[in-house]
């Protein structure tokens, strides 16, 4: 019989085509309806460095996953600042203390004297600053030779909590550090000019959360007081001063003796403050120069032969050979002023800083220490 014309004959599909078709519109229906999800970048562990001074938490770093999705951010640190004691029995609390010396030469005395500081070391850390010239690189290698023997070959007292050595990224004002050259007039406002500013990046690089007090110790100072820190600290001043004085042999007398050193701890007078009013911005005052006479009242002369060491009295301007700070002055924001700040510079305009801050400097005339004598 013949087929009608125009009519098509559907061949039957394959049942396991028909399954595969329904397999991947289920599977592309649910690629179009699902929620998108994120992968969630895997954090860095909460590391808090072992040293106060370190970075409290673990740098932010790319991810090296093919994804180049980036970590998550380092944990926050807090710090109550609180908490931190400062009290004239600095040794009981257990207050830790931070040493500065800004150092131009190396002398062997005056590494010999930290040593005997009777302060517990554990709670001592030490911060240092060096130029780069040729005496700089001397007394850097000089230091770490030092650093070495004590901290990992000498005794467990004489080991310091942690030690800081920073390089000048400026260069000194003067290059001789002979003590002739550093205090001639006219080299007095660049040379501590500079010195301010090296103070300065030791302060703010060293500065840690936990420091109670600030000890500035010049490096040419060789000998004090082994019970310096509390001696100074148990007078619960803001800022105090020993007075800084130099052994010599005299020739008249035929004997060791001794003279003051450090004219920069001053009760301001009068005449100094009149002076002033007549400068230029720029111009500074400077003590114990006879071209300058400004008739102030200097702590190096109020000394007394078995004098009362533990006198105070209040300054005007400081000295920064041996100087005892309550680390709240640094963070309350008194630095030591590069400029003329009031007519004053370096130790003496930071006395003017603090005192303008509401923090009153004293001065102990008959506690002394004493310069290395050239």
């Amino acid at each position: 019989m013949a087929r009608p014309m125009g009519s098509v004959r559907l061949k039957k599909a394959n049942p396991l085509t028909l399954l595969l078709g329904l397999v991947l519109c289920i599977f592309i229906l649910f690629f179009l309806v699902s929620p998108s999800t994120k992968t969630t970048p895997s954090k860095l562990p909460s590391v808090t460095a072992q040293h106060h001074l370190s970075p409290p938490t673990s740098p932010y770093k790319k991810s090296s996953s093919k994804s180049g999705l980036q970590t998550g951010p380092p944990p926050v640190i807090r710090y109550n600042l609180n908490n931190v004691t400062i009290t004239a029995n600095p040794i009981e609390n257990q207050e830790h203390v931070l040493i500065l010396s800004p150092m131009a030469r190396f002398y062997q005395e005056y590494w010999d004297n930290l040593l005997r500081l009777s302060y517990p070391h554990e709670l001592i850390t030490l911060g240092f600053i060096l130029p780069k010239t040729k005496e700089g690189n001397a007394a850097t290698a000089a230091l770490q030779q030092q650093i070495q023997k004590t901290q990992k070959r000498g005794p467990g007292k004489d080991r310091f909590k942690s030690i800081i050595i920073l390089r000048q990224d400026f260069d000194p004002a003067v290059e001789s550090q002979d003590e002739s050259e550093r205090h001639k007039m006219a080299n007095q406002k660049p040379r501590r000019a500079v010195m301010a500013k090296a103070r300065n990046s030791l302060l703010f690089t060293t500065l840690g959360p936990a420091t109670s007090w600030v000890l500035w110790l010049d490096s040419d100072v060789v000998e004090t007081p082994a019970s310096l820190i509390q001696d100074l600290a148990q007078h619960n001043k803001d800022v105090i001063v020993p007075n800084c004085f130099q052994r010599f042999y005299n020739d008249d007398k035929k004997k060791m003796d001794e003279r003051p050193y450090d004219y920069n701890s001053w009760q301001d007078s009068d005449i100094a403050m009149q002076m002033a009013s007549k400068m230029g911005p720029d111009d500074i005052l400077l003590e114990g120069y006879p071209e300058m006479a400004t008739y102030r009242t200097l702590m190096a002369h109020l000394a007394t032969d078995g004098g009362d060491q533990s006198l105070a009295i209040p300054l005007d301007g400081v000295g920064g050979t041996a100087l005892l700070v309550k680390a709240d002055v640094h963070r309350d924001g008194a630095m030591f002023p590069p400029f003329s700040f009031y007519h004053l510079i370096e130790t003496e305009g930071f006395a003017k800083m603090a005192k303008r801050l509401g923090w009153q400097p004293y001065g102990l005339p008959n506690y002394k220490v004493y310069h290395y004598n050239e």
